[in-house]
């Protein structure tokens, strides 16, 4: 780059040349973009080489950076993020484990070939008819976000009678909201109440646990009832209905009954805000596991 006076000159002219329509507009277009990305992506490895001068003090200051989701965006965009994909996979998988405890047990990193990511999950596939929709949408939106240079992933382990042993998630749609992710409208800062939200027309409760977001279905296992009034008791939250009590951060396990537990949904926060992704048991024209209505336990 010959600097911002340069590239400054240089958007000058491809403007002019835009406006006075000389050329292909597509094509000016596309210079155009390069250039300033171009010199954002210049600016940005600049900041990380002088963080990287400053040792310790440097690399806090570039961990804080890649909390953000969009500086971590952008950081993946320049091929400047200081975590390799490796890491930055078992970070992706450790924002979505949460959600796995009730589903599959857990799930391992197998590690990267060829561009496929390898997993392999702990304990069998059990629970609401959605677990392997669960599962597979969970996985695959946290690390395709975490990991766009992934081309494929595979997941070994899918052990339930009505699903093949391997399951194999394409490629993430270019489609942001594609695949059951929804956008959720801004919830503000996290709050020690619980929050509902609408994700698609679908109730979606929202708890805030040492500032870490969990997002549920809303409705109790046990009565089937709104959880929006509910005490949340650090990770305990209690049903303003029937008492019954769940652990948000152990994917919605009932503390005084294991066979009731809230229905969890996979949640990402990014550069586009927070997501949640919405199997299709939970979509409002699905019945809804665990209310009277529904007539079958959760």
């Amino acid at each position: 780059m010959t600097g911002v006076r340069g590239v400054g000159e240089q958007a000058d002219e491809l403007l002019a040349a835009l406006r006075a329509g000389r050329g292909d507009p597509a094509d000016t277009a596309d210079q155009l973009v390069r250039l300033l990305v171009g010199l954002y992506g210049d600016g940005l490895s600049h900041i990380t080489a002088i963080l990287d001068e400053h040792g310790k003090a440097g690399a806090a200051i570039m961990a804080a950076m890649t909390e953000d989701p969009l500086v971590d965006s952008l950081l993946l965009l320049h091929d400047l993020h200081p975590l390799d994909v490796d890491a930055r996979v078992q970070r992706a998988l450790d924002q979505v484990r949460p959600y796995l405890g009730s589903h599959a047990g857990g799930v391992r990193y197998l590690g990267i070939s060829g561009g496929i990511a390898k997993l392999r999950l702990e304990g069998s596939c059990h629970g609401c008819p959605s677990s392997a929709v669960t599962v597979k949408t969970a996985i695959e939106g946290a690390i395709m976000t975490a990991a766009p240079e992934i081309i494929e992933v595979v997941v070994e382990g899918m052990t339930t009678p009505s699903e093949p042993a391997l399951l194999q998630i394409r490629p993430r749609s270019a489609d942001p909201e594609g695949g059951g992710w929804v956008t959720l409208p801004p919830i503000g800062p996290p709050s020690a109440r619980p929050v509902v939200s609408q994700a698609a027309g679908t109730p979606v409760l929202i708890c805030a646990v040492r500032g870490t977001l969990y997002a549920y279905r809303d409705a109790c296992g046990g009565c089937g009832s709104s959880l929006a009034d509910g005490v949340l008791d650090r990770e305990q939250l209690t049903c303003p209905g029937c008492g019954a009590r769940y652990n948000v951060r152990l994917a919605g396990q009932g503390i005084d009954d294991a066979a009731r537990h809230l229905d969890p949904l996979p949640l990402l926060t990014d550069s586009t805000g927070v997501r949640v992704a919405l199997p299709e048991a939970t979509r409002p024209e699905a019945p809804l596991p665990g209310s009277v209505a529904a007539g079958t336990p959760s």
